[in-house]
C-alpha cells in the first residue's frame, strides 16, 4: 500500500491517547481529517476535545469533518486569499453549527461538546489556516526554513483555551495567510506544544520538525508511515514530555516534473 498521496501531496495523519487517558480509561479526544480537492489544494483539520467535556471526543470529530466537508464542497475555488479567509471563517461556523445540532440530537448540554479547531488549506502558491483554540500549525519551504502559521490561542491560566462552541470562539478565531510555495506542513494538538514549539516565544522548535520532515521524504508506505508515525508519538522521548493526547499531521508537496 503506498503512502496517501494525491495532486502531489503526501499525508500522513495520526491520534493517539494520551498516557493521563489511559490511566483513566478516557477515549482519546483528539481528531482529525482532510482531503485533497482538484488543483493540488489540501485542506486539512485538527482538533481536541475539552478534557472536561465528556463528549469532547464527539465535538472534536464533528468538528474536523465539517470544516473540511464545507471547503471541499465549495462550488467555485476562491480566486485570492481575502476570499480564501472568509471561506474559511464560514467553515469554522459550519462545524459549530454541526456540533450544536449534535448536542441538540444526543439532548445534552454543547459544552459537553466543546473542542478547539484548527483548519488548514494548503494550495501550490500559498497557506491559509483560521484556528480556534491551542495546538498549531506550521509550514516549511522548499529553502529549508520553518515558519509559524498559527499559534496556541491561550486564557489567563495554564491549560485556558478558546473553544469553538464558546460565544467568542469564531468571531476572534486566528486567520493567517503565509505567501509562497509549500514544501511541508505540519499541525498538531497541543499536546505537542511544548516539544514543537520554543516557549515562551512560541516558534517553531527546528529539531523537532526536520526529522519528521525528512520522514515524509523517504517513507513510500502508507501503513509503515502511519505505525512509525504512532510509534514516535507513544515513544518515551515524547511522553515523557507530556501525557495529553496527541494528534500529528503531516503533509509534503512535490511539485508536478
Amino acid at each position: 500500500m503506498s503512502i496517501e498521496e494525491q495532486s502531489h501531496w503526501r499525508v500522513v495523519s495520526v491520534s493517539v491517547k494520551g498516557t493521563s487517558h489511559e490511566k483513566r480509561g478516557q477515549p482519546c479526544q483528539d481528531a482529525n481529517h482532510w482531503r485533497v480537492l482538484p488543483n493540488g489544494i489540501l485542506v486539512a483539520a485538527v482538533a481536541d476535545g475539552a478534557g472536561s467535556a465528556n463528549l469532547g471526543e464527539v465535538g472534536a470529530k464533528i468538528a474536523v469533518s465539517a470544516a473540511v466537508e464545507t471547503i471541499s464542497k465549495l462550488k467555485l475555488l476562491p480566486a485570492d486569499d481575502l476570499a480564501w479567509q472568509q471561506n474559511l471563517i464560514e467553515a469554522l461556523r459550519s462545524a459549530k453549527t454541526a456540533v450544536l445540532a449534535e448536542s441538540q440530537v444526543r439532548e445534552v448540554e454543547v459544552r459537553d461538546l466543546a473542542a478547539t479547531l484548527i483548519l488548514v488549506v494548503a494550495t501550490p502558491e500559498l497557506v491559509i489556516a483560521a484556528q480556534v483554540g491551542d495546538g498549531a500549525a506550521v509550514v516549511g519551504d522548499g529553502e529549508k526554513n520553518i515558519f509559524l502559521l498559527t499559534e496556541p490561542q491561550t486564557g489567563e491560566h495554564i491549560n485556558e483555551t478558546t473553544f469553538l462552541i464558546s460565544e467568542p470562539g469564531v468571531e476572534t478565531a486566528q486567520v493567517k495567510v503565509w505567501l509562497g510555495k509549500p514544501v511541508n506542513l505540519a499541525i498538531f494538538s497541543d499536546g505537542l506544544q511544548m516539544l514543537a514549539l520554543r516557549m515562551p516565544m512560541g516558534l517553531p522548535h527546528s529539531p523537532f520538525f526536520v526529522p519528521l520532515f525528512q520522514f515524509m521524504t523517504v517513507v513510500s508506505d502508507k501503513q509503515e508511515a502511519t505505525k512509525q508515525l504512532e510509534e514516535f508519538l507513544r515513544s518515551p522521548k515524547v511522553t515523557s514530555r507530556t501525557d495529553d493526547d496527541l494528534t500529528l499531521l503531516l503533509a509534503q508537496f512535490s511539485s508536478p516534473t
